[in-house]
């Protein structure tokens, strides 16, 4: 029986369901291995690149209500409402969300920085960090200087994430992973993998996650048996 579950998550920074849905794994992970106990395997997740609106500008000049009115054609009334709904879910969720300074941009060069990241052992402390910075500080995601601050608060070297970024060095990466989504037919996110055989789209609750892990695991149980 293999020691770990892998998780691959199909995500957006700009994405206020994929922090939701983060947060609603985590807790259904942590009841999975409540429930398994002593014999519970290591969950491990591996995050992959889906831009939501790859045709936005880094410095887009408007407010969140500004880019959905015209992105998705919605009355600003609509989108307004549409927002506080989802800052109460998000807030049920233990999330802060603030929509009022969030500054919307282009998180192409957000996804390379997930790849260094990676490529250094911190992918999971990243995306929390940029997560964060995003929807709950209001801070820029989408420039290279101000990516290559919030790499360096989780101890990223700030030199060499400007260079990467300024490079594209991860640009290659984050189409394919972009490719492999389109493979799988993924056409929103959240979208979770769970080891490599189950998929499960959105910000299910907590329970939906901790079902799916304990089926998993049950059947290896039942091969290696």
């Amino acid at each position: 029986m293999s020691e770990s579950i892998k998780i691959d998550i199909w995500s957006d920074i700009a994405c206020p369901w994929c922090y939701i849905g983060k947060r609603k794994f985590e807790a259904g992970a942590v009841a999975f291995a409540e429930k398994a106990g002593d014999n519970a395997p290591e969950v491990t997740v591996e995050y992959h690149s889906f831009e939501l609106a790859p045709d936005t500008p880094v410095d887009f000049d408007g407010s969140e209500i500004d880019f959905l009115s015209t992105h998705k054609g919605m009355p600003a009334d609509q989108v307004r409402g549409m927002l506080d709904r989802v800052t109460g879910i998000a807030g049920e969720a233990g999330l802060d969300y603030n929509f009022d300074t969030l500054k919307h941009t282009n998180t192409v060069k957000a996804h390379q920085l997930l790849h260094y990241a990676k490529a250094h052992g911190k992918q999971s402390e990243a995306k929390e960090r940029l997560l964060k910075a995003y929807f709950t500080e209001g801070r820029h995601v989408g420039r290279v200087e101000d990516l290559a601050d919030l790499a360096a608060e989780i101890g990223l070297d700030r030199d060499d994430v400007v260079r990467a970024l300024n490079d594209d060095e991860y640009l290659d990466a984050v189409r394919a992973d972009q490719a492999l989504g389109v493979e799988y037919g993924i056409q929103g996110v959240p979208f979770f993998v769970i080891d490599g055989k189950y998929g499960v789209s959105g910000a299910q609750e907590s329970a939906t996650f901790a079902q799916v892990l304990d089926q998993v695991w049950t059947e290896r149980a039942a091969v290696t048996s």
